[in-house]
């Protein structure tokens, strides 16, 4: 579930208290909605480009504008054939075994090749949680801060992912959460404290993106620590499909700078990744980062499909589908008026207002052969559900077409029986 810090404020220390109990009891019901309606939890089998038929309703076909396949990768016949080769030549799926002790000899190759591609000493995790989790205690640590603890400071509307592990986090050193994109309000913490490291999305999963300039700005005068979950920028964005961080960035990554991305979404395949920039890091995180140090890496499926994908990155087909993705970006937004109108990010939402409201449109939708998140809080503010589209290079004309049109239709169904 994409999902968002739910306040502001500091952690002191590890006593603070988190929110599950009461983000269960307000949005209990509007889960049950969702998953009553054939919204949630559903499977399927996928179909050509972004169609997928519906196991539970007799195979009919829809058209998916829920994944994050931006550049429509996930299918790939060059990334299918890469899993299915990996597996043939290494006859095992899975080493049941600690990083620190045993990897398969491809893991290794591909782990250099990323590396290359993407200009720093790449890491590899079976997901971008895992990649997380890994990182933000050895930041905290200061051991990749001259031996000074920092203050962790979260964007409020950071990932779930990333998140998450606050609680974690403050058993170590000071944590605050500060308003999306308020740099002044990190600016005030940077001159305030000798070592800060702000935790942010490269691109947010609900739409927009993180202001990489002016960080880097910050980091210039004060030394700022960046770390940056790219999840939703890698592949889109780049020469080389680096991301929308990694690509305005320039040289090494340096001794204050940390992205996390991911394999799956743009990338096509699946698992996650650090990028680092020093031996350093590299060291500290093979020995003691959790999910490597404790954990089994990707499988080999995985990881064949993750090196015929970096393959397909260097070559001129990569630039087609962003090329192309910016055109279906484009259509959509000539069809359907949203807040993100005219932006690069291939992640739209259509604000709703009530849960049960945006719930409806959903499945309407879905009956309409579109099937869209619905998506309410936890992973947006209360009263402002709505639906999150994600338009990619992989959907046709004539399907970001018909999707304009059968959410033009909903809406003014419901309208209609609103006003009567």
């Amino acid at each position: 579930m994409e999902g968002k810090a739910p306040g502001q404020g500091s952690i002191a220390g590890s006593g603070a208290q988190r929110n599950t109990s009461s983000l269960i009891q307000y949005a209990q019901n509007h889960f049950d909605a969702a998953h009553f309606q054939g919204l949630m939890a559903i499977y399927g089998r996928p179909l050509k480009g972004r169609a997928v038929a519906l196991s539970h309703d007799h195979g009919r076909k829809v058209v998916d504008f829920v994944r994050c396949s931006y550049l429509g990768l996930d299918n790939h016949p060059n990334i299918i054939a890469g899993a299915i080769e990996a597996l043939n030549k290494y006859g095992a799926l899975h080493w049941s075994c600690a990083r620190t002790r045993l990897n398969f000899a491809i893991l290794g190759e591909l782990e250099e090749a990323l590396s290359d591609l993407f200009g720093a000493r790449v890491i590899t995790y079976t997901t971008v949680l895992a990649a997380n989790m890994s990182a933000l205690p050895v930041i905290a640590s200061g051991h990749l801060t001259d031996g000074v603890k920092p203050v962790i400071v979260f964007d409020r509307f950071a990932h779930a992912t990333l998140s998450f592990h606050k609680g974690t986090i403050a058993a170590e050193t000071r944590v605050e959460t500060i308003a999306h994109n308020d740099l002044d309000a990190l600016e005030t913490l940077c001159r305030a404290n000798d070592c800060v490291a702000y935790i942010c999305d490269g691109v947010y999963s609900m739409g927009g993106s993180a202001n990489i300039g002016e960080l880097r700005s910050l980091q210039e005068r004060y030394g700022l620590f960046l770390y940056v979950d790219d999840a939703h920028g890698v592949s889109i964005f780049g020469a080389r499909g680096e991301g929308f961080a990694r690509s305005q960035i320039g040289g090494s990554l340096g001794e204050r700078t940390i992205i996390a991305a991911s394999l799956g979404k743009g990338f096509g395949a699946s698992g996650g990744m650090v990028m680092l920039g020093t031996a350093r890091q590299e060291e500290l995180f093979r020995r003691f980062a959790v999910a490597h140090a404790f954990s089994a890496s990707l499988n080999v499926a995985s990881i064949g499909a993750a090196m015929a994908s970096q393959e397909l990155h260097r070559t001129e087909e990569l630039a087609l589908l962003q090329q192309t993705l910016k055109k279906r970006i484009a259509l959509f937004d000539s069809i359907v008026p949203t807040e993100q109108n005219g932006s690069p990010l291939p992640i739209r939402t259509v604000e709703v207002g009530d849960e049960l409201t945006a719930i409806a449109v959903a499945r309407g939708l879905l009956d309409c052969g579109c099937y869209t998140s619905a998506i309410f809080f936890p992973t947006v503010a209360r009263g402002r559900a709505g639906l999150r589209l994600c338009p990619t290079a992989g959907h046709s004309q004539d399907e970001i077409r018909a999707l304009g049109s059968a959410l033009q239709h909903v809406l003014g169904e419901i309208g209609d029986a609103a006003g009567r």
